[in-house]
């Protein structure tokens, strides 16, 4: 009985330990493990110098998948073909990880998808340098599937050369195309080109050329003098000091309350104006005093000779009135009573 539970407790020990494994390798990416994949792969016919193992694949930018192995035909497909007859391929295999229903439909539109011009093709990732497969859809006719014998491991995918391999291929064909006649042709030419060239060089005035250089060059040397010396002439620094003061007068102003206060007011002042304007008071106003003005003016125009004779009774009465107080000062008592005092006769002196 002991000997039967210590089997169980071991067998307890080995079900939980690997219970524990397997769950340390799903949090570690060993889900990755069990999702479904498509492979494929493509090949080239040039140098793939900076693809790496592990460089991503993407699909007009999308990431897609990655590289999983670069390997050779010869070494992949032709290990008994002659060495004469070997195509020396690239062979680049991708590993596309997606669901269960991609990877079919990927499988599935395989074909199609070439035939429409799916290419993949090498390039530069910004300013690293670092080299990824690029998918994309390029002509079909003008990039052409490879030919090769054997029947690929994968689905195949074709090719197109990149752009620094389509520079080197035209240079190398348009030189391949050249001919003995015409590079004695292109070297006549240049040899006509260089001698119009010395030519036109030598028909220049060179010497007076050379004389108006220097002369411009005096000159601006000259200008550039007169610029130093008036520069050093400038009061530079007390201009600065007044700067310098006027800026710490203009900060002391904009920090002193008054002015938030005086802002504060116009602000308010602002709004009840604006308040006015929209309540129609102002209109109102500006009506009444338009009335008023048009009341007086038909008054005025009425009494327009009454008043003449208001005016010129005004001016008499102010006239009285100035000798009524000239008189009062001359003579206080008479103005009372009646005329000016009589004078006084003293008595004559005895002789």
């Amino acid at each position: 009985m002991e000997e039967h539970k210590h089997y169980v407790r071991l067998g307890l020990f080995v079900v939980g330990t690997l219970a524990v494994f397997v769950a340390a390798l799903l949090l570690l990416g060993g889900r990755k493990w069990f999702q479904p994949t498509f492979t494929f792969e493509t090949y080239f016919d040039q140098s793939v110098a900076g693809l790496e193992l592990g460089a991503p694949v993407r699909f007009r930018g999308v990431p897609l998948g990655h590289v999983s192995e670069i390997l050779t035909s010869a070494a992949t497909y032709e290990r008994d073909v002659p060495i004469e007859r070997r195509r020396e391929y690239i062979v680049v295999r991708v590993v596309v990880t997606a669901s269960a229903r991609e990877v079919a439909q990927m499988r599935n539109d395989a074909a199609t998808l070439v035939r429409r011009g799916l290419r993949a093709q090498t390039q530069l990732a910004g300013v690293t340098g670092q080299q990824y497969l690029s998918l994309d859809f390029l002509d079909p006719r003008k990039y052409p599937p490879l030919q090769f014998p054997w029947a690929p491991r994968y689905p195949y995918l074709p090719s197109a050369p990149s752009l620094a391999g389509e520079i080197v291929a035209k240079a190398q064909t348009f030189l391949a195309s050249l001919n003995e006649a015409d590079i004695k042709s292109l070297g006549k030419n240049l040899n006509v080109l260089v001698a119009d060239l010395d030519a036109k060089l030598a028909q220049l005035p060179l010497a007076e050329l050379a004389d108006q250089t220097r002369d411009v060059l005096n000159d601006a040397h000259a200008t550039l003098g007169r610029v130093d010396r008036m520069l050093a002439e400038a009061p530079v620094e007390d201009t600065l000091r007044k700067l310098n003061s006027a800026a710490t007068r203009l900060d002391g102003l904009l920090g002193d309350p008054a002015l938030h206060e005086t802002v504060e007011n116009v602000a308010v002042a602002s709004s009840r104006l604006r308040r006015v304007a929209e309540e129609g008071d102002i209109d109102r106003m500006v009506k009444g005093v338009s009335g008023a003005a048009e009341r007086l003016d038909v008054i005025l125009g009425d009494n327009q000779y009454d008043l003449r004779g208001i005016v010129q009774d005004l001016r008499s009465t102010s006239a009285n009135l100035r000798e009524l107080s000239e008189t009062i000062k001359r003579y206080p008592a008479g103005a009372l009573v009646a005329g000016p005092p009589r004078k006084i006769e003293l008595p004559e002196a005895s002789r």
